[in-house]
């Protein structure tokens, strides 16, 4: 690399969430000066992040357009991300070039920065959908498994207090819904994303839309809905119910998805986001902020909306 790497300063702010972010980000860029040279890359545009990773358009030793990606270390979620991307092999998602996972480092097909915000949310509701359709491959053996995280969140759950504010109806059957998903088979097997939305799509050379960015796990294709639901959420603003309900019902139907199916996993996803927002002001000792209430409302709102 010829230019050293500048922290951009959102990404610097994670520094706040503790010790393990401060050391990553400390050694975030000798890491990059280091895969830079031993893979010969040159930096070729600005520096892009995430919540957890950076990601820098580089050009390769041939001359080739690609992209870097480091990410936390202690990013649970995104682990087997390498491995993910070379099961699919370029089938509707980003291409991996290269890895090295005991760095957290990928080189990637380089994509661009145009996303599915762009397109009306139906339409970009019909592209995700599509995409499913391709994604959802045999799981590899690695994998954690969504029933493992569910059945461990669930337990959390479960022992919420009455008074907490999401209604105790919701988070009963939420606790009875997910058990039940927990107990199928049919909850594993598959490939699945984990976090499918519409900025994890960006428009590619070579087709039109690719995924990026996967959470991978060992699951169920009806597990991935629920984000294409709580993100864009300010455009349904004056229908919300028929709003929701009109992606959800554009996602199963292009999909080929069980509705019922479906229609179980966004409820237990959405209750169990509202109660992580409860979990972070106990944990710190806090009353609610703003955001986080304002958060827990559009949940329980679309919990409802698919269910009325």
């Amino acid at each position: 690399m010829t230019a050293p790497l500048v922290v951009p300063h959102g990404l610097a702010a994670q520094r706040s969430l503790g010790e393990p972010w401060g050391a990553w980000l400390d050694a975030l860029p000798r890491r990059y000066a280091d895969v830079g040279a031993e893979w010969e890359l040159l930096p070729d545009g600005a520096v892009m992040h995430g919540f957890c990773s950076v990601v820098v358009p580089v050009r390769t030793r041939s001359g080739g357009p690609a992209a870097l990606k480091l990410s936390f270390d202690g990013d649970d979620e995104s682990a087997f991300e390498h491995l993910a991307l070379q099961r699919w092999g370029g089938e509707g998602v980003v291409r991996l070039l290269r890895a090295d996972p005991s760095r957290r480092a990928m080189l990637l097909e380089r994509l661009h920065r145009d996303d599915l915000t762009a397109l009306w949310d139906l339409e970009a509701c019909e592209v995700v959908a599509g995409l499913y359709r391709r994604i959802h491959v045999p799981a590899l053996p690695q994998l954690r498994t969504v029933t493992s995280y569910v059945e461990r969140w669930v337990a959390a759950l479960a022992a919420m207090p009455r008074g907490a504010p999401i209604p105790h109806r919701l988070v009963e059957q939420t606790v009875s819904l997910a058990r039940d998903l927990v107990a199928d088979e049919a909850s594993t097997g598959t490939l699945v994303h984990g976090d499918l939305h519409y900025e994890n799509v960006l428009a590619g050379d070579r087709e039109p839309w690719l995924v990026i960015d996967p959470k991978p796990m060992s699951g169920d294709p009806h597990y991935e809905p629920a984000p294409m639901l709580w993100n864009r959420f300010d455009e349904l603003a004056g229908d919300i119910r028929e709003g929701v309900r009109r992606r959800f019902h554009t996602l199963v139907d292009v999909a080929g998805l069980d509705e019922d199916r479906a229609r179980g996993w966004v409820v237990v996803r959405m209750v169990l986001n509202a109660h992580w927002a409860v979990e972070d002001a106990q944990r710190a000792g806090r009353d609610l902020t703003a955001d986080e209430r304002e958060w827990i409302t559009r949940c329980i709102a679309i919990t409802k909306a698919v269910q009325d």
